[in-house]
């Protein structure tokens, strides 16, 4: 399903979430108007690392951020495989990946919009530059 948040679009593999659209639908309009900041829907995440990957991801709080290297010394891995890890994230926004950034910078951001669509919604989640959305 794709989803528009803030003027931007995120795919959403909904099959991986138990409610059904309408319910995320809801979640996510309400994280849009800024009413929400944790969702309460049940992922069922993948095996291996990818579902460790977006399960660490979904423990970061909003409006905060961790590096890539936070999450793989956390889970034993690399950095480099968080970053693929985050990337094939199925689930953007539900399962914060744009919450992971660089050690120097944002990182990357597959979403459409790409990086520029994860500083808004990290702005967003900061309460900065509200106005410009």
């Amino acid at each position: 399903m794709r989803v528009d948040i803030r003027g931007d679009s995120y795919d959403l593999d909904a099959g991986l979430v138990a409610e059904d659209e309408t319910e995320i639908r809801r979640q996510i309009d309400e994280y849009a108007a800024g009413d929400r900041e944790a969702f309460d829907l049940t992922v069922d995440y993948p095996e291996r690392h990818l579902g460790d990957v977006m399960r660490a991801m979904s423990e970061i709080p909003y409006g905060e951020t961790r590096t890539y290297g936070d999450l793989a010394q956390d889970l034993d891995s690399g950095a480099v495989a968080v970053g693929q890890a985050c990337g094939s994230n199925p689930l953007p926004i539900i399962v914060p990946c744009h919450r992971v950034v660089g050690s120097d910078g944002y990182g990357g951001f597959s979403a459409a919009g790409g990086v520029d669509a994860k500083r808004r919604l990290l702005a967003f989640e900061r309460g900065e530059g509200l106005d410009r959305f």
